[in-house]
């Protein structure tokens, strides 16, 4: 349902690496899958990750995902809040934002702020585009379209896209932006546009 979904984490893992060190610390917010876990653990040997997810399930099956690579990887269920004080050398959080409203959106990216070093990135990727009647359902149709297109049944790829409509919280791509800098970031920079969902790389 993404876009680029393998190149876009590859991206996110390269803007990472400009600035963490080789026995760095990350923080991934939204962890649960696993998947960018998985992903940095096994392209960076020496990094230590701290995941946070708020469902065990999700966190269950990160655990499987990164498998015996699991010690170099520490789960904590709940918010932003139960996870480490840090400092990080970097963080991530794919997929994640547009489940949360704005004032709560802002609070999490403060926690993040805090966590991190002096200069280190965040790179976040999530559901991002133009909040004008118009301009939401042509977006919002456009999704579903990508997803019949990528084999998923046209009737689940409607009701997914009337899930969208109803359930996340998106902003528009300046809002997004004006949220990054009024949380304590700065140098923000779009390097990731699929349809529907928007990237940026900052730095705290």
């Amino acid at each position: 349902m993404v876009p680029g979904f393998h190149d876009m984490q590859r991206l996110t893992s390269l803007l990472l690496e400009e600035h963490v060190p080789e026995k760095g610390r990350v923080l991934v917010v939204g962890a649960g899958g696993g998947l960018e876990l998985k992903a940095y653990v096994e392209t960076h040997p020496h990094w230590t990750l701290d995941g946070v997810d708020p469902s065990p399930e999700m966190l269950g099956l990160a655990e499987r995902a990164i498998g015996p690579l699991k010690a170099r990887v520490q789960l904590h269920q709940g918010y932003i809040e139960v996870s480490p004080e840090g400092p990080f050398d970097g963080a991530s959080c794919l997929l994640t934002m547009h489940f949360i409203d704005r004032a709560e959106r802002l609070r999490t990216l403060r926690e993040i702020h805090r966590r991190l070093k002096l200069g280190a990135p965040l790179v976040l990727v999530h559901m991002s585009f133009s909040q004008g009647e118009w301009e939401r359902k042509v977006w919002l149709s456009r999704y579903a379209a990508f997803a019949v297109s990528s084999g998923i049944d046209p009737e689940k790829a409607e009701a997914g896209r009337a899930a969208v409509d109803d359930r996340l919280h998106i902003l528009n791509p300046e809002q997004d932006e004006e949220l990054l800098r009024e949380a304590g970031f700065s140098k923000v920079s779009l390097f990731y546009t699929g349809f529907t969902f928007r990237g940026w790389v900052a730095y705290a």
